[in-house]
């Protein structure tokens, strides 16, 4: 009988819930797993992302049309305060169909892509191809008088990769231990005017092209494995190149420098049936909420962006993301809780630009940043410029946001979330995981996160917060490539992280507030002494 008593005390203590859980509310843990397990939709909202409506670029058609039907999903979900947000963006773009061709040596179907927001070839354009690598308007003068009538290689030639590991990967748990860095943050207020530089080496590079009478443009993709990607960023009205543009698999793109180099004079021809569309300059941001009883008006947020690129279905980068916060609000609606703060779902347009959904958020609710007086920053200028203008002016949403949640690395499983160098909320947020340690999710590290939509957030003193994700083959073969597609998104990763999300929201929206960072002032440069490179 001892023995019994013993391991039956034993036993106790092992499956007791320490009364410091019981803020965790497992009580509704238990109940978002039932609904978000057992009766999930997180795949086909993804799919009816992917596969239905496609790609989404900015202001394209078809991210109208996920700007209509997310709204209604929301709608039809039970949550209230549905509404569209507008910021100015800039010009509607698609492409509509696209052929590039090796003409001669031989004939042979080549991998590109428009790049976004360049223009039209108005019918087939052919040319000899010239490979004038060309990466700042020093290089222009060696080929001045060269590329009348060419297709031009404007990409420095390499020699190609083979990974070395496995694209597809999980986080093991040394992985994870690895990211638990605090890394001192880095204050360089020239770096945000280096990147400005190469932006505006695009319209130069462009103004040089049309006064040398080039026909169109090459650049060589990033990636091997015939992936292409098509990013572009002179979006703004009146900012458009005049320039046809694509972009090359690095396979095809190597072998056309291999053939100018034998002195085969490759020839080729490029169609690209290009769109525009003008007729609203404004992005929307999509807002939903599940309303709290808070008379403060109180809320926190969850938010993904909506957008995407245009050569694959932006499935991963980010419907993925999306499909979440959706099931996320799906869920809760579904349990009809009452929060004590509101639960707010945000679906974010112009993320691939700079953010600008989110910043445009920020200016609206939360903060502004500089004076009065300071030129006004538009396009991709406001993400490389903003963060560095002070002071910081809060505005009355500011003290009414307790916490932001963001999901934006592809359809990987949750495994725990960075504490984003505030100590403060790490062994909360220990605590909210620790029901769903089973599941894979157990960490939390200190480290800060970038490129995404709680970063401006954070650059005014807001608790924003962004997941550790498993990686799959996101980083390595998926993010805004052409394979971007359903196929690669994974359903049981997906239904835990939009039941954890859910958890966390609810956590978040019923709990004591979580610690903020302070608001931030201006810092000192870290390097005082670094050499200014021009």
């Amino acid at each position: 009988m001892r023995k019994m008593i013993a391991a039956f005390v034993a036993a106790a203590a092992v499956t007791a819930i320490p009364a410091s859980l019981q803020s965790a509310d497992l009580s509704m843990v238990n109940r978002i797993m039932d609904e978000g397990f057992n009766r999930s939709q997180v795949m086909t909202t993804a799919e009816y992302l992917a596969d239905q409506i496609g790609p989404r670029l900015t202001n394209s058609p078809n991210m109208r049309k996920a700007e209509a039907w997310t709204s209604s999903k929301f709608s039809e979900w039970g949550l209230s305060n549905v509404h569209k947000e507008p910021f100015e963006f800039g010009r509607g773009w698609w492409i509509e169909n696209s052929s590039v061709r090796m003409t001669s040596p031989r004939p042979i179907q080549l991998t590109a892509i428009p790049i976004a927001w360049t223009p039209a070839t108005n019918g087939t354009v052919s040319g000899e191809v010239v490979v004038a690598p060309m990466a700042t308007p020093a290089d222009f003068a060696k080929w001045k008088g060269k590329l009348q009538g060419k297709i031009v290689l404007v990409t420095k030639p390499d020699d190609g990769s083979e990974p070395g590991d496995a694209p597809f990967k999980r986080y093991t748990d040394e992985d994870l231990a690895k990211m638990d860095q605090f890394v001192p943050p880095k204050y360089d207020p020239a770096a945000a005017e280096r990147g400005m530089k190469r932006l505006d080496f695009a319209r130069k590079l462009d103004a040089f092209l049309q006064e040398e009478g080039a026909v169109a443009y090459v650049s060589k993709s990033r990636l091997d494995g015939k992936l292409v990607h098509g990013e572009g960023y002179l979006f703004g009205v009146g900012d458009t190149v005049k320039t046809p543009g694509v972009e090359m698999a690095a396979e095809d793109y190597r072998r056309l420098v291999r053939l100018s180099i034998v002195g085969a004079h490759p020839t080729v021809s490029i169609n690209n049936d290009v769109r525009f569309d003008d007729s609203d300059v404004n992005a929307y941001d999509i807002i939903a909420d599940i309303p709290g009883s808070a008379k403060d008006g109180s809320y926190v947020m969850a938010g993904a962006h909506l957008d995407s690129w245009v050569a694959g279905d932006g499935a991963a980068d980010n419907g993925a993301g999306s499909a979440m916060i959706m099931e996320a609000a799906r869920i809760l609606s579904t349990l009809k809780v009452k929060p004590k703060r509101t639960i707010r779902f945000a679906l974010w347009a112009g993320e691939e630009q700079g953010l600008l959904g989110s910043l445009a958020y920020v200016e609206n609710h939360f903060a502004t940043r500089g004076n009065p007086n300071d030129p006004k920053l538009t396009g991709l200028a406001r993400y490389q410029g903003w963060a560095n203008r002070w002071p910081i002016a809060t505005k009355g949403d500011w003290s009414k946001m307790a916490a932001y949640f963001n999901i934006d690395n592809g359809s990987g499983k949750l495994r725990g979330i960075y504490a984003e160098n505030n100590p403060a909320v790490v062994p909360i947020f220990k605590e909210w995981l620790t029901p769903f340690n089973s599941l894979g999710a157990s960490s939390v590290v200190i480290r800060k996160t970038g490129g995404t939509d709680h970063v401006f957030m954070q650059a005014v003193g807001l608790p924003g917060f962004q997941f550790i994700q498993d990686p799959l083959d996101y980083g390595s073969r998926i993010h805004h490539t052409a394979i971007d597609t359903y196929d690669h998104l994974k359903g049981d990763d997906m239904r835990q992280a939009a039941v954890i999300l859910a958890a966390f929201l609810w956590n978040a929206a019923n709990g004591d507030a979580l610690p903020r960072p302070p608001l931030p002032t201006q810092p000192s440069k870290t390097d005082p002494f670094a050499y200014a490179d021009e």
